[in-house]
């Protein structure tokens, strides 16, 4: 099977909104404090959706990790785009790859590992991240 570096599409494409379009390349990434390695770029927001979810690209270098985390309120729905890795919920690790998806429920540790190259997830909460 031949992958194309999905990625690209999904961080360069546009977001189409009922009374405007945005264009996904102008927006930021940025690396949270602490998380060498990790890459966030908020795609639509808790304000764009008045809180009911949030939608947000994720590059995490290889052999690097998200550290291990919870989120108290939110449902985690994560898409592999690009890369391979492993995730970790509830000290259970489990290898992933590009077309996989995964579930975290509020309340839920979790980490997210890159393998031997960078691994390129989307990440949408509900209800949105505060």
């Amino acid at each position: 099977m031949i992958h194309t570096d999905v990625s690209r599409i999904f961080d360069q494409g546009t977001v189409v909104f009922p009374d405007h379009k945005e264009d996904i390349n102008k927006k930021s990434w940025y690396t949270p404090p602490g998380w060498v390695g990790v890459s966030l770029k908020d795609i639509i927001t808790g304000k764009d959706t008045g809180g009911a979810f949030s939608y947000h690209l994720v590059r995490i270098t290889r052999h690097c990790e998200v550290p291990s985390h919870v989120h108290d309120t939110e449902w985690e729905w994560n898409v592999i785009l690009n890369g391979n890795g492993s995730f970790v919920i509830k000290e259970k690790e489990t290898q992933v790859a590009i077309g996989e998806t995964y579930v975290t429920p509020p309340g839920i540790s979790h980490t997210v590992k890159a393998g031997n190259s960078d691994l390129v997830i989307t990440a949408t909460f509900v209800p949105a991240l505060g």
